[in-house]
């Protein structure tokens, strides 16, 4: 437990001396508790996530870095890898691929990665995947452009 507060105190010092870095990702620790996260990023260009921003959901275990944050979307998104109800990201580095090397800030910037280069064949979101799959990367794009105007474009005024 010490190693994992010892550790994320580090990534927090990190996170507030390189806050105008890494101008895509905006990481927050939960005031009362470091084992909460919440991060803003936002849609890679050239994606149908572009001029979306969206929030992620950081909940570290006790026994981090050695094992994985869990990290889920609080904002709606289509999209192949990300359960359309809960959020639940399907990403290798957040299951069986995960080292102690990555940090919160490493595990947000593969997330962008993901958003801009879904994995059809191993779908949460069976629609997406399966519009993928059969080659209609317009009713894809289209979907995924919708739903990031419905919520994640922040609304003016």
């Amino acid at each position: 437990m010490q190693a994992s507060r010892a550790r994320l105190f580090k990534e927090y010092k990190e996170v507030q001396r390189e806050k105008s870095a890494d101008p895509d990702i905006q990481l927050v620790c939960d005031d009362s508790n470091i084992f909460k996260w919440t991060a803003l990023i936002k849609g890679p260009s050239e994606t149908p996530y572009e001029g979306g921003v969206f929030q992620l959901a950081f909940s570290i275990p006790e026994q981090y870095p050695l094992l994985p944050p869990q990290v889920r979307f609080l904002t709606k998104i289509f999209h192949p890898n990300v359960h359309f109800k809960t959020g639940e990201i399907c990403l290798d580095i957040l299951k069986n691929a995960w080292s102690p090397a990555w940090t919160l800030q490493s595990v947000c910037r593969a997330i962008i990665a993901l958003m801009a280069h879904p994995e059809p064949d191993s779908p949460l979101n069976c629609d997406s995947g399966n519009l993928l799959r059969s080659g209609d990367i317009r009713g894809y794009q289209s979907m995924a452009r919708m739903y990031t105007r419905l919520a994640a474009i922040p609304k003016k005024g």
